[in-house]
């Protein structure tokens, strides 16, 4: 689509992200700074947030190759952010000019490695990362930012891993500032009742605005506030005021920077891609994976230049922008020129948003990331699966969060290894295992009425449907015909099915009986067919006369039904 084709729907698109972006911009800046105990943690936390979201939305925006994304500071870059700049600022001794710059060469480091990724073509690789590994790794990002939140809620400040801050909560739950937290769980309230009247007005904007408002009339003791956030267009920070590069050992700071770029990089990488792939399917289109990766690493890097917070494509702002109108890349630029404006004209009124207001956003999205149902369906899933998504959920919170994501696709791919191990000792060959067939007829097809032949698609699936074939399969069932009425899934040659391939699978026949495509499933193997069992997908998907032993029974029912209907 090219850019000026769809004006009115981007501008629309555009403003409404970038209203939803505003206080998230605030509030994962502050987060960010959170292990810093200077007096300015809070208004510096607030503009490398605004700065971050302007910088990475537009460029990436302009250069990226997902034409709705809306890119930002989010949940998983947060939190390394703020790894890394807590260790900088112990490192420093309390040094802001050390830490600002040290964030800000990590993210030109993790700009300058999405685009070395993007120019070796390394995009098409993420697609590989299983379910189980995913959902324990976002549900993990989830309990890290809640449990970093519970202190600004109630309050106080404290950095610190993830056990000091467990360890801590007594202690700070018996100096609790009641006013802070009846702000910060009003603002929750508002965010998850306010859709209830209408989804028009962003809730996150609302309860900012509305818990701001409340804390200017009533006694704010003990209530941090953001403070005065500097205005005006951002400066690169070698020119920033405040900002002291004398005395700076660039050694120390360029071989701190380096790593936590990669680990920003690579998170930035699988954050967006995934959410290039939430357009896709809302918009359905296809984006190139490469190029975004290379527009993010251009965005992340002037980002970096200007102290602006690294980020990554945004999935519930990009999702707003979609269903506003929002179709090209002019929707992206238009979020950043609106955050610019505020940036330039509402400093003043931002310094007195309480911190326990943004924390209670923070709170709403680390519970929004958390993966309900990966958990909730912990008990039905293979064991294998569960336990690389419990390892990688307890990594991610207590370890690292690069390291879970190494440590889950390792173990994944070793399960896998096994259980290919035991279906070709079991008799499949490899190419029962690596292949879906959707063009040759098989030999017991010839019962179709003739009558209904021309309505029906018969979509013949060869092989296990794991987290490293289900891309290639959601590729084939993309396949079916508009005019298809009736689709016949034939799942004989299907030995196994893995959580993802279980969720691709649900995915793809809601996506056709949307379209009011009647679907038929033959032949299901029982590992295959427990999954769908256990999960509801039959009967609550598919109803259960709607699944056939033999193709023979299937012809059978076809035949009968238009019988029926004459």
């Amino acid at each position: 689509m090219k850019l000026f084709s769809n004006v009115k729907g981007d501008l629309f698109g555009g403003i409404t992200a970038g209203i939803v972006a505003l206080p998230l911009a605030l509030a994962f800046g502050i987060q960010a700074f959170s292990g810093v105990s200077d007096p300015s943690a809070a208004s510096i936390g607030a503009y490398v947030g605004l700065t971050g979201a302007m910088l990475l939305g537009f460029f990436a925006a302009l250069f990226g190759g997902t034409h709705s994304q809306i890119s930002g500071p989010t949940g998983p870059m947060t939190v390394v952010t703020a790894t890394l700049v807590t260790g900088a600022w112990t490192a420093s001794n309390g040094s802001i000019s050390e830490v600002m710059l040290s964030m800000a060469l990590a993210a030109i480091f993790c700009g300058l490695f999405q685009i070395l990724f993007g120019l070796i073509k390394i995009g098409k690789y993420v697609r590989y990362i299983p379910y189980p590994v995913l959902s324990g790794f976002m549900s993990g990002i989830g309990v890290i930012i809640i449990l970093q939140q519970i202190y600004p809620l109630i309050g106080q400040s404290k950095g610190g891993s993830m056990i000091d801050l467990l360890v801590g909560l007594p202690e700070a739950f018996g100096a609790i500032s009641l006013t802070a937290l009846l702000l910060g769980i009003g603002t929750v309230l508002i965010i998850y009742l306010f859709p209830l009247i209408t989804k028009k007005v962003p809730s996150t904007l609302v309860a900012l605005i509305v818990m701001t408002i409340v804390s200017l009339f009533i006694n704010m003791e003990g209530v941090a506030t953001i403070g005065e956030i500097p205005s005006g267009l951002p400066m690169p920070f070698f020119a920033k005021e405040g900002v002291s590069l004398a005395g700076i050992n660039w050694g120390t700071v360029l071989v701190a920077a380096l790593i936590p770029g990669l680990t920003l990089a690579g998170l930035g990488s699988i954050d967006t891609l995934l959410t290039s792939v939430v357009a896709d399917n809302i918009t359905k289109t296809k984006h190139n994976s490469n190029r975004e990766l290379i527009g993010q690493g251009i965005g992340n890097a002037i980002a970096g230049l200007f102290c602006g917070l690294p980020g990554a494509g945004a999935t519930m702002r990009t999702v707003v922008n979609v269903k506003s109108g929002g179709r090209t890349q002019l929707s992206g630029m238009v979020h950043a020129l609106l955050l610019l404006a505020i940036m330039l004209g509402l400093g003043s009124v931002v310094k007195y948003v309480p911190l326990s207001v943004l924390a209670g956003i923070l709170i709403t999205v680390g519970v929004g990331i958390i993966d309900v149902r990966g958990f909730k369906d912990l008990p039905k899933i293979p064991r294998a699966d569960a336990v690389v998504l419990i390892v990688v959920f307890l990594v991610t919170v207590f370890v690292d969060l690069l390291t879970a994501v190494g440590i889950g696709m390792v173990i994944a791919c070793v399960l896998f290894m096994k259980r290919a191990s035991d279906l070709v000792e079991g008799g499949y060959s490899s190419q029962e295992m690596t292949n879906f067939d959707k063009e040759s007829p098989w030999n017991d097809e010839g019962g179709i009425p003739d009558t209904v032949a021309h309505k029906i698609y018969i979509q013949r699936l060869n092989g296990p449907i794991f987290f490293g074939t289900i891309n290639k399969f959601k590729d084939v069932m993309q396949t079916v015909p508009e005019d298809a009425k009736i689709v016949i899934i034939r799942m004989r040659l299907v030995s196994f099915m893995d959580q993802s391939g279980l969720y691709a699978m649900e995915e793809a026949i809601k996506d056709l009986q949307a379209r009011g495509v009647q679907v038929l499933m033959t032949i299901i193997q029982p590992q295959p067919m427990y999954m769908l069992t256990t999960h509801k997908v039959i009967p609550g998907v598919v109803p259960e006369d709607h699944t056939f032993k033999t193709f023979e029974e299937c012809t059978k029912f076809l035949s009968e039904e238009l019988e029926a209907k004459k």
